[in-house]
């Protein structure tokens, strides 16, 4: 089974009733993720559910019946999770960071962005390939890629399913390593707490991975690198318009969506998320709650898109590897280099 961004969201009869099975099973995906998370704190549920999703598509398949709801998962679900994600973005926080660690950022994501799929294409890598790798690395790991994905894929567009999978495979890898790896570089360049924490929120790829960081450095490393890692994610929406506009421009990615918006009303709904919490006007609970609601329909949606990977063609994916490994080497180099002079 294949799942494309242009995909139905829902069956032909339109009825609740025929999506609720693959929802079920949605759910039921969720369920373990979270319990796995539990388990294992550092892989975070999106992960855990991308797998389940992957395993379950090259073993059993998914079936008919179950294929709408897993269908609107993929879609539907993924973009109001990203829309939710932008109510966990408090711009005051961000901007008491001050200039030098949003300098970072602007340069560690901004090289790597720009770079990685010029580096993808010259190791003989698709566009949707190198253009997932390079969302996922420079920005926010796995709802980044999610996000572009359902952006820039589908009929006449640059990623599938197949590009999916590389990049998240990319994600877990180097992101998992530098759990590890981080601290002990940290901690023999002689790094202070605040600079460990600029350095991991710049550099590293899930916020999952982030907080893993600045839990084992203590609670000053643990608040400088989550809110460095949200002031990367903020940066999802205006790069993923960006590239739509871009791709656009060029006369891909409009075949069979014509009409659709310019800009993905996702993105837009994710920066308005962004300015009604610089309001200051949702209530605390909201904002405590927000990124367990995120992090859920993410799972699910990350779920559905899993049920679009065959193992197989992800098995012969060492280039995306070898991509993924240049650019965490690139974005880590850029961001300690920041981190050295500015902060």
């Amino acid at each position: 089974m294949t799942l494309t961004a242009n995909a139905p969201t829902a069956p032909a009869s339109g009825t609740v009733r025929a999506l609720l099975p693959g929802l079920g099973l949605t759910a039921a995906a969720v369920v373990v993720a979270l319990v796995v998370n539990r388990l294992v704190p550092v892989v975070s549920p999106a992960i855990v559910a991308v797998i389940t999703g992957a395993a379950l598509a090259n073993t059993v398949g998914v079936g008919s019946a179950l294929a709408p709801g897993v269908r609107f998962a993929a879609r539907t679900v993924l973009r109001v999770a990203i829309v939710v994600l932008g109510v966990q973005i408090a711009v005051p926080d961000v901007l008491a960071l001050g200039w030098q660690p949003l300098a970072v950022i602007a340069l560690a994501t901004g090289v790597t962005f720009t770079l990685t799929p010029l580096i993808g294409r010259r190791l003989g890598l698709s566009q949707g390939t190198s253009l997932l790798v390079a969302t996922g690395v420079s920005i926010c790991g796995a709802a980044a890629v999610a996000g572009m994905h359902e952006a820039t894929g589908g009929e006449g567009g640059v990623s599938d399913d197949d590009d999916v999978a590389s990049a998240l495979s990319v994600v877990v890898l180097y992101g998992t390593a530098l759990i590890a790896l981080l601290p002990l570089m940290g901690s023999w360049l002689g790094l202070t707490a605040h600079q460990l924490g600029v350095w991991a929120g710049a550099s590293v790829h899930e916020v999952a991975q982030v907080a893993a960081i600045g839990a084992a450095g203590g609670a000053a490393v643990l608040t400088v690198a989550v809110t460095v890692k949200l002031a990367r994610v903020v940066l999802l929406a205006p790069l993923v318009a960006l590239t739509s506009l871009r791709l656009r421009g060029q006369g891909v990615g409009v075949s069979g969506r014509r009409s659709t918006p310019l800009v993905p009303l996702f993105v837009l709904g994710f920066l308005l998320m962004v300015a009604v919490r610089a309001t200051g006007l949702v209530p605390q609970p909201i904002t405590d709650v927000a990124p367990q609601v995120s992090g859920l329909l993410l799972a699910a949606a990350l779920f559905g898109l899993g049920t679009g990977i065959d193992v197989r063609k992800l098995a012969k994916g060492g280039r995306a590897l070898l991509l993924g490994g240049i650019a965490t080497a690139m974005i880590v180099t850029l961001s300690l280099g920041g981190v050295a002079l500015l902060v």
